[in-house]
């Protein structure tokens, strides 16, 4: 069993203060950029790519406790940039499926779900307007739009759902922002997309402002939290219902599931702590005072070790969840977000939103290897378990590729 008491690191509650996911430490709100830019500063469309070889490794096997792979031992490997794939995108967050198809979500921008391959062919771009009713909801007369802004994958990669940060429309009128605080805002939806035929096929009521999801083994629950409703909906796969919802404080973000499925650990970035809920009862415990505004979280492989970015700091920090405590960190560049971790669980790779930079972090000894340069503002990150291969997403209007070799 997993860590289930209250862990007492520093004993620091959560700040008074709030703090939008853009903040470098605990400055009030009214006075920070928000995450996501302004919608008239959009980036340029751009149509230019450049070619380039990829590796083209079997794909990993998976069990329900632990990942092997063909792949290489990832320590030693170096990131190397293959491609910059450019287009009509603006792509908050990159994700891959694990079967060949990365879904980038381009937010309000573009309003848009670019989907590509692994040679980085653009093979769809889905649209996300939808006729609510046509989807059950009931309420909402004509067309609405969302604005993706993450993407969680099924087991068998044939199903994807997707948040949307906002809606857009007739009856949506109090729309959350990055820097909310608790209010009557609009709930959001999360789209389930079939990647056989690349439609949606699913709109799920979740809170307001949804944002990282999650999904528990044998794809029983998908987790997501509700930047502005301060809360973590539950929905059943089965039904595509919202069964509940977990109450967690200002901000929730990341979410990393244990592989038996009985705990996740979520970040509540307006704060300094994570959640352990139990995903039996849904009760929540937590572990304190980990550090200035966490963002993203993994697990390693074998769940005995949890990585956290800590956008306020700088830092990457890893924890040995047996004891609670943090036993390693490492700083990286500027406002460190999203994170993915390699399939053998020896690389970190973080991408380092105001430093435009990308890092990969050795976890054996959370020593930083590399600081790569990256395009304008890098927000998301995905590790392909198939080639090694590191999809970032950069908001100046790319997706930059890096080979670990």
């Amino acid at each position: 069993m997993r860590l289930r008491a209250i862990w007492g690191l520093a004993g620091i509650a959560l700040l008074a203060v709030a703090c939008s996911e853009t903040a470098p430490d605990a400055t009030p709100v009214s006075s920070l950029p928000p995450e996501r830019p302004a919608a008239s500063s959009a980036p340029p469309t751009a149509t230019s790519s450049t070619t380039s070889t990829t590796t083209t490794t079997t794909t990993t096997t998976t069990t329900t406790t632990t990942t092997t792979s063909t792949l290489p031992p990832s320590a030693p490997l170096r990131l190397e940039l293959i491609e910059d794939v450019r287009g009509d995108i603006a792509p908050k967050s990159v994700v891959a499926s694990g079967t060949g198809l990365f879904f980038a979500q381009n937010m309000m921008y573009r309003h848009t779900i670019t989907v590509y391959d692994s040679s980085f062919n653009l093979v769809e771009t889905i649209s996300d307007r939808v006729d609510l009713a046509d989807y059950g909801i009931e309420g909402h007369q004509g067309t609405h739009q969302g604005s993706p802004v993450e993407a969680v994958f099924t087991s068998a990669g044939d199903y994807a759902y997707v948040s949307n940060y906002q809606m857009y429309g007739a009856g949506f009128n109090r729309p959350g922002s990055d820097g909310c605080d608790r209010g009557n805002w609009d709930d959001s939806f999360v789209y389930r997309v079939d990647t056989a035929t690349l439609q949606i096929d699913q709109v799920i009521p979740v809170g307001a402002v949804p944002k990282f999801l999650a999904i528990t083994p044998e794809d029983r629950f998908v987790l997501v939290t509700n930047w502005c409703s301060f809360d973590m909906s539950v929905i059943d796969a089965a039904t595509g219902e919202e069964v509940t919802r977990v109450e967690l404080g200002r901000h929730p973000r990341g979410i990393a599931v244990t592989s038996d499925g009985a705990q996740a650990y979520v970040t509540v970035m307006g704060g300094r702590d994570i959640a352990i809920i139990d995903l039996a009862d849904f009760s929540v415990e937590w572990l304190r005072g980990i550090g200035s505004n966490p963002r993203h979280v993994v697990l390693s492989p074998d769940d005995r070790s949890l990585y956290v970015t800590l956008n306020g700091e700088g830092k990457v920090v890893k924890i040995d969840l047996e004891t609670g405590a943090i036993v390693g960190s490492v700083a990286s560049g500027n406002a460190p977000r999203s994170m993915a971790i390699s399939t053998d669980g020896e690389s970190l790779y973080v991408v380092n939103y105001n430093s435009d930079t990308v890092s990969k972090i050795l976890t054996a000894d959370m020593t930083e290897v590399q600081e790569l340069p990256a395009n304008d503002k890098p927000i998301g990150i995905t590790y392909d378990p198939a080639t090694g291969n590191v999809w970032v997403s950069t908001y100046s209007g790319s997706l930059m590729v890096f080979a670990d070799r």
